[in-house]
């Protein structure tokens, strides 16, 4: 297997130290647990049923709705202020 060197600080040496789970796990392990595949929704498919799929989706479109309703609110909220300082 190839190697690679590579120059990280000490404490980033520490930090990778303390994230061992046993003395003779190595850095290459620890930093590939650490840094494993991002997964993306599309990899469940077939790991939860329709309708818990579903609600999922339904509270998400929820969420969203909600956040971006308040995020306006905020909005307008931070206009008037910033017009009433004028």
């Amino acid at each position: 297997m190839a190697t690679k060197t590579i120059s990280i600080t000490e404490e980033a040496y520490k930090r990778l130290a303390d994230l061992r789970e046993r003395e003779r796990e190595s850095f290459s392990e620890v930093i590939i647990k650490v840094t494993g595949k991002r997964l993306k929704l599309r990899d469940f498919h077939g790991i939860i049923s329709k309708e818990a799929a579903d609600t999922l989706e339904s509270s998400i479109i929820e969420g969203r709705r909600s956040h971006k309703e308040l995020h306006e609110k905020r909005i307008k909220r931070l206009g008037k202020e910033f017009n009433g300082m004028s």
